[in-house]
Protein backbone atom coordinates (compact mmCIF):
# COMPACT_ATOMS: atom_id res chain seq x y z
CA UNK A 1 0.00 0.00 0.00
CA UNK A 2 1.58 2.81 -1.00
CA UNK A 3 1.52 6.18 0.55
CA UNK A 4 3.53 9.32 -0.89
CA UNK A 5 4.05 12.74 -1.57
CA UNK A 6 5.63 13.81 -4.35
CA UNK A 7 6.33 17.48 -4.51
CA UNK A 8 7.25 20.23 -7.26
CA UNK A 9 9.46 21.83 -4.77
CA UNK A 10 10.32 22.50 -1.19
CA UNK A 11 9.96 26.15 -1.60
CA UNK A 12 7.58 28.48 -3.64
CA UNK A 13 8.42 32.58 -3.97
CA UNK A 14 7.65 34.65 -0.67
CA UNK A 15 7.49 31.83 0.97
CA UNK A 16 9.65 29.66 3.87
CA UNK A 17 11.95 25.72 3.19
CA UNK A 18 8.43 23.56 3.13
CA UNK A 19 5.80 26.25 4.16
CA UNK A 20 3.23 26.18 1.98
CA UNK A 21 2.86 22.10 2.08
CA UNK A 22 3.69 21.73 6.09
CA UNK A 23 -0.02 21.40 6.43
CA UNK A 24 -0.52 18.87 3.69
CA UNK A 25 2.53 17.02 5.74
CA UNK A 26 0.95 17.29 9.03
CA UNK A 27 -1.95 15.29 8.14
CA UNK A 28 0.05 12.83 6.06
CA UNK A 29 2.82 11.93 8.62
CA UNK A 30 0.05 11.71 11.22
CA UNK A 31 1.03 9.71 14.55
CA UNK A 32 4.41 9.14 13.02
CA UNK A 33 7.39 11.37 15.01
CA UNK A 34 10.50 10.64 13.66
CA UNK A 35 10.97 10.31 9.87
CA UNK A 36 14.75 9.31 7.78
CA UNK A 37 15.84 12.38 5.76
CA UNK A 38 17.98 11.72 2.47
CA UNK A 39 20.05 14.62 1.85
CA UNK A 40 22.12 12.99 -1.20
CA UNK A 41 21.13 15.76 -3.36
CA UNK A 42 22.65 18.21 -1.17
CA UNK A 43 22.28 21.90 -2.74
CA UNK A 44 25.40 24.01 -3.12
CA UNK A 45 27.50 24.70 -0.39
CA UNK A 46 25.79 22.80 2.17
CA UNK A 47 27.02 19.85 4.26
CA UNK A 48 24.44 17.29 4.75
CA UNK A 49 24.20 17.97 8.47
CA UNK A 50 23.68 21.37 7.24
CA UNK A 51 20.65 19.92 4.87
CA UNK A 52 19.21 18.23 7.70
CA UNK A 53 19.70 20.98 10.15
CA UNK A 54 17.07 23.37 7.25
CA UNK A 55 14.75 20.29 7.01
CA UNK A 56 14.56 19.63 11.23
CA UNK A 57 13.86 23.58 11.48
CA UNK A 58 10.98 23.38 9.01
CA UNK A 59 9.62 19.77 10.57
CA UNK A 60 9.90 21.27 13.83
CA UNK A 61 6.92 23.08 13.33
CA UNK A 62 4.62 20.12 12.99
CA UNK A 63 5.74 18.02 15.84
CA UNK A 64 8.42 15.72 13.60
CA UNK A 65 11.92 14.61 14.60
CA UNK A 66 14.26 14.51 11.65
CA UNK A 67 17.31 11.98 11.63
CA UNK A 68 19.30 11.89 8.68
CA UNK A 69 20.27 8.83 7.00
CA UNK A 70 24.35 9.96 6.80
CA UNK A 71 23.98 9.68 10.71
CA UNK A 72 23.33 5.36 10.77
CA UNK A 73 25.86 2.99 10.89
CA UNK A 74 23.33 1.18 8.87
CA UNK A 75 21.53 2.93 6.49
CA UNK A 76 19.91 -0.31 4.96
CA UNK A 77 18.39 -1.26 8.58
CA UNK A 78 17.47 2.26 9.00
CA UNK A 79 15.11 2.49 6.08
CA UNK A 80 13.41 -1.03 6.98
CA UNK A 81 12.62 0.43 10.37
CA UNK A 82 11.29 3.69 9.47
CA UNK A 83 7.79 4.75 9.33
CA UNK A 84 8.85 7.70 7.22
CA UNK A 85 11.23 9.26 4.55
CA UNK A 86 12.04 12.34 3.22
CA UNK A 87 14.12 12.75 -0.14
CA UNK A 88 15.20 16.64 -0.57
CA UNK A 89 15.95 18.48 -3.58
CA UNK A 90 19.07 19.26 -5.18
CA UNK A 91 21.23 17.59 -8.11
CA UNK A 92 19.08 14.56 -8.99
CA UNK A 93 22.55 13.16 -11.05
CA UNK A 94 24.21 13.39 -7.21
CA UNK A 95 21.33 12.18 -5.38
CA UNK A 96 20.92 8.55 -7.48
CA UNK A 97 24.76 8.12 -7.85
CA UNK A 98 24.73 7.92 -3.83
CA UNK A 99 21.60 5.99 -3.63
CA UNK A 100 23.31 3.05 -6.22
CA UNK A 101 26.58 3.48 -4.14
CA UNK A 102 24.96 2.86 -0.45
CA UNK A 103 22.84 -0.19 -2.24
CA UNK A 104 19.66 1.94 -1.46
CA UNK A 105 17.59 1.96 -4.76
CA UNK A 106 15.83 -1.35 -4.04
CA UNK A 107 15.56 -1.29 -0.26
CA UNK A 108 13.26 2.10 -0.67
CA UNK A 109 11.13 0.92 -3.35
CA UNK A 110 10.77 -2.29 -1.04
CA UNK A 111 9.68 -0.34 1.92
CA UNK A 112 7.66 2.08 0.15
CA UNK A 113 5.47 -0.57 -1.74
CA UNK A 114 4.85 -1.70 1.65
CA UNK A 115 3.60 1.13 3.10
CA UNK A 116 6.76 3.04 4.70
CA UNK A 117 5.21 6.82 3.74
CA UNK A 118 7.53 8.56 1.02
CA UNK A 119 7.55 12.20 0.61
CA UNK A 120 9.49 13.79 -2.07
CA UNK A 121 10.72 16.67 -3.61
CA UNK A 122 12.54 17.98 -7.02
CA UNK A 123 15.15 15.41 -7.31
CA UNK A 124 13.46 13.53 -4.34
CA UNK A 125 10.53 13.41 -6.97
CA UNK A 126 12.25 12.75 -10.22
CA UNK A 127 13.43 9.37 -8.85
CA UNK A 128 9.73 8.25 -7.91
CA UNK A 129 9.39 7.27 -11.62
CA UNK A 130 11.35 4.66 -13.78
CA UNK A 131 13.72 6.53 -14.99
CA UNK A 132 15.76 9.94 -14.23
CA UNK A 133 16.03 11.22 -17.36
CA UNK A 134 13.48 14.16 -17.38
CA UNK A 135 15.50 16.09 -14.67
CA UNK A 136 16.45 19.59 -14.76
CA UNK A 137 19.83 19.17 -13.70
CA UNK A 138 23.13 18.72 -15.06
CA UNK A 139 25.59 15.75 -14.83
CA UNK A 140 27.91 16.62 -12.39
CA UNK A 141 28.67 13.16 -11.69
CA UNK A 142 27.94 9.91 -13.93
CA UNK A 143 25.48 7.72 -12.06
CA UNK A 144 25.80 4.01 -12.25
CA UNK A 145 22.24 3.90 -13.93
CA UNK A 146 19.30 6.32 -14.81
CA UNK A 147 16.88 3.90 -13.71
CA UNK A 148 14.89 4.77 -10.32
CA UNK A 149 12.29 3.67 -7.83
CA UNK A 150 9.69 3.28 -10.47
CA UNK A 151 7.11 3.99 -7.69
CA UNK A 152 4.50 5.26 -10.32
CA UNK A 153 4.28 4.32 -13.91
CA UNK A 154 5.53 7.88 -15.61
CA UNK A 155 8.65 10.54 -15.33
CA UNK A 156 8.36 13.66 -13.32
CA UNK A 157 9.43 16.89 -15.13
CA UNK A 158 9.30 19.40 -11.52
CA UNK A 159 9.45 22.86 -11.64
CA UNK A 160 8.03 22.38 -15.31
CA UNK A 161 7.81 26.20 -16.44
CA UNK A 162 5.73 27.25 -19.58
CA UNK A 163 7.10 29.03 -22.49
CA UNK A 164 6.87 33.25 -21.35
CA UNK A 165 5.80 34.82 -24.83
CA UNK A 166 7.44 38.29 -24.22
CA UNK A 167 10.58 36.71 -23.24
CA UNK A 168 13.55 37.15 -26.08
CA UNK A 169 14.91 33.87 -24.99
CA UNK A 170 15.10 31.36 -28.20
CA UNK A 171 16.56 28.12 -26.69
CA UNK A 172 14.42 25.34 -25.75
CA UNK A 173 11.43 25.23 -23.75
CA UNK A 174 11.00 22.90 -21.27
CA UNK A 175 8.34 21.09 -23.84
CA UNK A 176 10.47 21.18 -26.08
CA UNK A 177 13.12 19.46 -24.50
CA UNK A 178 9.72 16.93 -23.44
CA UNK A 179 9.12 16.17 -26.80
CA UNK A 180 13.04 15.28 -27.63
CA UNK A 181 12.68 12.46 -24.39
CA UNK A 182 9.70 10.93 -26.37
CA UNK A 183 11.71 10.40 -29.59
CA UNK A 184 13.44 7.97 -27.90
CA UNK A 185 11.09 6.64 -25.27
CA UNK A 186 7.59 6.20 -24.52
CA UNK A 187 7.47 6.92 -20.62
CA UNK A 188 4.77 9.08 -19.58
CA UNK A 189 5.45 12.61 -18.20
CA UNK A 190 4.16 15.00 -15.53
CA UNK A 191 5.30 18.57 -16.00
CA UNK A 192 4.61 19.85 -12.16
CA UNK A 193 4.69 23.07 -11.98
CA UNK A 194 6.37 24.61 -8.55
CA UNK A 195 3.50 24.87 -5.88
CA UNK A 196 1.77 21.49 -6.86
CA UNK A 197 1.68 18.20 -6.03
CA UNK A 198 1.14 14.17 -6.20
CA UNK A 199 -1.28 12.20 -3.08
CA UNK A 200 -0.45 8.43 -4.33
CA UNK A 201 -2.30 6.12 -2.38
CA UNK A 202 -1.41 2.65 -3.44
CA UNK A 203 -2.39 2.90 -7.17
CA UNK A 204 -4.63 6.07 -6.93
CA UNK A 205 -2.90 9.42 -7.83
CA UNK A 206 -4.26 12.46 -7.08
CA UNK A 207 -2.96 16.23 -8.44
CA UNK A 208 -2.98 18.73 -5.73
CA UNK A 209 -2.23 22.16 -4.82
CA UNK A 210 -4.41 24.28 -6.73
CA UNK A 211 -2.20 24.57 -9.57
CA UNK A 212 -2.96 22.79 -13.30
CA UNK A 213 0.30 20.32 -14.40
CA UNK A 214 0.60 19.52 -17.82
CA UNK A 215 0.59 15.75 -18.83
CA UNK A 216 2.71 14.51 -21.98
CA UNK A 217 2.42 11.03 -23.56
CA UNK A 218 4.29 10.34 -26.75
CA UNK A 219 2.79 11.21 -30.53
CA UNK A 220 0.16 12.61 -28.23
CA UNK A 221 -0.76 16.58 -27.96
CA UNK A 222 0.17 17.50 -24.29
CA UNK A 223 -3.06 18.24 -22.08
CA UNK A 224 -3.84 20.39 -19.15
CA UNK A 225 -4.32 18.47 -15.85
CA UNK A 226 -6.81 20.29 -12.96
CA UNK A 227 -6.10 19.61 -8.98
CA UNK A 228 -7.91 17.15 -7.96
CA UNK A 229 -7.76 15.19 -11.36
CA UNK A 230 -6.59 11.37 -11.35
CA UNK A 231 -3.64 10.56 -12.92
CA UNK A 232 -4.73 6.82 -14.39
Amino acid sequence: MKNMIIASTSTIHGSGYLAYILPELKQFFSGIHQIVFIPYARPSGLTYDEYTAVVQKAFAEIDIEITGIHTFDNPIQALKEAKGIFVGGGNTFKLVTELYNQNLISIIKEVVENGTKYFGTSAGSNICGPTMKTTNDMPIVYPPNFDTLGLIRFNINPHYLDPDPSSKHKGETRETRIKEFHIYNDTPVLGLREGSWLLVKDNTITLKGNITARWFVQNKEAVELECGDLIL
